[in-house]
């Protein structure tokens, strides 16, 4: 039996919010050739309502997506970033927009970085729908943050424990 989420933080419609607030607030750095690069698997329920929304401002982006896995179905990170499925789509001489759930440790989007620029884009953003305070300093700092997330154990929008309640259309504390 799963657990129960224990107190909701943010609601469907504060996230839709922050999304929407957030999307207006990148567009003007964007161009229609930029590629957002899904960060899998977390990532895809903040990456689709930001597309959608970044169309809605004027933006119409290319997709990819970029499968890491630095978790497994723990609640602390391995501490190593492994790619489960690699880019897909060109980004030579392209700007690139990184998009992930959540920013804790900075592992992973240090690593998509990192790889996106190898793989040759012309610039390299980021983007973390929440982002929780660390006690040490990150390799990388967000471009764009729509939520400032508490230091608690997160589910919902993508968010997961041990791979149950991404689904949630809202953000909800387990601990």
């Amino acid at each position: 039996m799963a657990e129960p989420v224990r107190e909701v933080l943010l609601t469907e419609a504060e996230v839709a919010e922050r999304v929407e607030a957030i999307a207006r607030a990148m567009a003007p750095r964007l161009e229609d050739d930029t590629v957002a690069v899904c960060l899998l698997t977390g990532g895809l329920w903040y990456c689709a309502d930001l597309m959608r929304a970044l169309a809605r401002a004027g933006r119409h982006v290319r997709f990819d997506a970029l499968w890491l896995a630095s978790y497994k179905d723990e609640r602390v990170s391995t501490g190593r970033c492994e790619v489960r499925a690699d880019l897909q789509r060109p980004l030579v001489g392209r700007k690139a927009l990184i998009v992930d759930d959540v920013f804790d440790t900075g592992l992973s989007l240090s690593e998509a970085a990192r790889l996106v620029h190898d793989a040759g884009a012309s610039e390299v953003l980021t983007t973390v729908f929440a982002r929780k305070p660390w006690p040490q300093a990150r390799a990388l700092t967000p471009d764009f943050v729509a939520w400032e997330a508490p230091a608690r154990f997160l589910v919902g929008y993508g968010m997961d424990a041990a791979g149950q309640y991404r689904g949630l259309p809202y953000i909800g504390a387990m601990d």
